[in-house]
């Protein structure tokens, strides 16, 4: 039997190591104790001439010895599967796994101990005792997982404890296969803000379209094998000399690209209430409300790299089922780690090609040099909002404003629409907040009224 999500089914059997020797290291504290009361009472037998006390020592010494060879050259044909209710949970909660023992051979089984083995920060380890499994029977066992801290995590191999019905001997077998459970980080819902913009695509509606209006303006191409002949552009073709037809309508999604700062010099502290981990939250959250909102989306960290997507440049969503992009980022969130780098020069190359649309940017503490990098990254984008988290605060509760204000001015300054991330705050009141300061700058005379873009 193989479950599904969980590891296949295989026999335990199979699994065991070791000679007939290595199995008398099984040998319990009454299997010990018998084999040295027969090696005593045989010495006495011996050393006294009483022949009845040295039958007596030889059945003791012989039990435990017996009971090892036929547990051992036992072969109990059971089958395990272990199956995860789900198999990526946010972190702090749980998740039930499943396991599943099946007798796939004509022999009953003995008492059998199950084990399955889990990281520590998983919880204990589980272990259950189960009564005799007839021929053919089953035993479906479960326990619960929980881990406050994102990542991947194996579960198993799963063991079993085989002893015999004397309690002489216990023998530990156990499967090869294991199962991974993944924790992704925490999101939460985010209100539906709307800024609407000068450029095509990114105010009211999230879908903009290629297709030309009249003859006059159509681009054509060359004719393709199996294209519509109803399509051939006639004017196009008498000044090329070759068959043309004209482009179909190509719909295009509104982009937004989520960046995440990673570098190690820009967060203080660890652990699951950090700055780092609030900003990983913050990029889960945004990328999982843009997805339903119908963008395509990016994520892309200071490093230069972005999630591997459909699409070009890395964006996913397009022409893909919105749970499974938000699974294919939410998988790599899970694991994302601390960067070495210093700066987010590689992060503004990637943002230099433009057509970016909207911009969402989750930073950490930004020095001059740095805040100028990011300022110029508004250029290459539509609309652009920038969470900047002030790391002293977050570990030693300080309350200055002053090297983070600054910050913000500088980014402010360039067109972004720049909000501070105090210790505590939560992203749906930042975005709500982040909203309602971007059209109040687009309806002041002097605010960033020719900025383009929009978010929704």
């Amino acid at each position: 039997m193989a479950a599904a999500g969980g590891l296949p089914a295989e026999s335990a059997d199979e699994q065991a190591q070791g000679g007939p020797w290595s199995a008398l290291s099984g040998l319990t504290t009454r299997g010990r104790s018998f084999l040295a009361a027969g090696v005593a009472a045989a010495i006495c037998a011996f050393v006294l001439g009483q022949e009845d006390l040295l039958r007596v020592g030889l059945l003791l010494a012989v039990l435990p010895l017996v009971c090892t060879v036929v547990l051992y050259r036992t072969r109990y044909r059971v089958a395990g599967s272990r199956r995860l209710a789900p198999g990526r949970v946010p972190a702090g909660s749980e998740s039930r796994v499943q396991l599943r023992i099946d007798n796939v051979s004509r022999l009953p089984t003995g008492l059998l101990m199950l084990q399955d083995r889990v990281p520590y920060v998983l919880g204990p380890r589980p272990r259950f005792v189960l009564d005799r499994v007839e021929a053919g029977g089953k035993r479906e066992v479960s326990y619960r997982v929980r881990s406050d801290l994102r990542g991947r995590y194996p579960l198993g191999p799963l063991q079993l404890r085989l002893t015999d019905p004397f309690g002489m001997c216990e023998l530990t077998r156990a499967f090869s296969a294991y199962d991974t459970l993944t924790v992704i980080p925490r999101t939460e819902p985010l209100p539906p803000v709307r800024l609407s913009g000068e450029a095509a695509g990114y105010g009211d509606g999230r879908h903009r379209s290629l297709a030309l209006a009249g003859e006059d303006d159509v681009i054509p191409r060359g004719y393709r094998h199996g294209d519509d002949l109803r399509r051939v552009h006639w004017r196009s073709t008498a000044r090329y000399g070759e068959l043309m037809v004209r482009r179909e309508e190509q719909p295009q999604r509104a982009r937004c690209t989520v960046l995440l700062d990673t570098r190690d010099i820009a967060y203080v502290g660890a652990g699951p209430d950090s700055a780092f981990e609030w900003a990983v939250s913050g990029a889960a959250s945004t990328l999982v409300h843009m997805l339903e909102r119908g963008f395509s989306v990016r994520l892309l960290t200071d490093t230069g790299t972005s999630v591997p997507g459909e699409g070009s440049a890395g964006f996913a969503g397009s022409g893909q089922d919105p749970s499974d992009a938000a699974g294919l980022m939410m998988d790599t969130l899970a694991v994302v780690d601390h960067s070495d780098g210093g700066g987010l020069s590689r992060a503004y190359d990637v943002l230099r090609g433009g057509n970016e649309g909207l911009l969402v940017g989750f930073f950490g503490d930004l020095d001059e040099e740095q805040a100028a990098v990011a300022a110029k990254m508004r250029r290459r984008s539509g609309a652009a909002v920038a969470f900047v988290l002030d790391s002293e605060q977050w570990t030693y509760g300080a309350q200055e404003r002053g090297p983070v204000e600054e910050r913000l001015r500088l980014l402010r300054e360039a067109g972004w629409t720049a909000l501070a991330v105090r210790p505590g705050a939560a992203l749906s009141e930042l975005w709500r907040l982040a909203g309602q300061e971007r059209m109040n700058a687009k309806a002041a005379p002097d605010g960033v009224a020719g900025t383009a873009g929009g978010w929704s």
